[in-house]
């Protein structure tokens, strides 16, 4: 069985700036994403593996720059404390394969008070069939 944090390495699917965000942990440039302005119904998937994470249902726009979601998949991701950078913060990764997704601050809307912002780049979505 292959390990599921090299999947995304192994076959060539990745840029540069992926794997530099998902596998060490980088951070891209706000506002640079185009899913900041995707609207369309459908999920959020891995860009590293594949899993999905988030419903478009619980996207919303925050202003930080990155797209935004005040509630995860039950059981999509996990999280660490993250002191780099002299802060300290709740680091998300996909719970599949440990990929870096962004961070988790608690200043969003309810109903969960969550705001999971996540690199665009980590993530890809996949439209609800007939919402493209």
């Amino acid at each position: 069985m292959s390990d599921p944090a090299s999947k995304g390495a192994a076959c060539g699917c990745l840029s540069p700036e992926q794997l530099r965000i998902l596998r060490e942990h980088g951070t891209e440039r706000p506002g640079s994403s185009p899913l900041n302005n995707e609207k369309r119904a459908g999920e959020y998937r891995c860009a590293g593996c594949g899993a999905p994470l988030f419903y478009s249902g619980t996207k919303y726009e925050s202003g930080s720059g990155w797209p935004s979601f005040f509630d995860a998949i039950p059981g999509a991701v996990g999280t660490t404390t993250d002191t780099s950078h002299g802060m300290t913060r709740t680091e998300v990764h996909c719970a599949h394969c440990q990929g870096h997704l962004g961070h988790v601050f608690p200043d969003g809307p309810p109903p969960t008070g969550l705001r999971y912002c996540m690199n665009g780049l980590a993530l890809t979505f996949v439209p609800r069939d007939g919402a493209g």
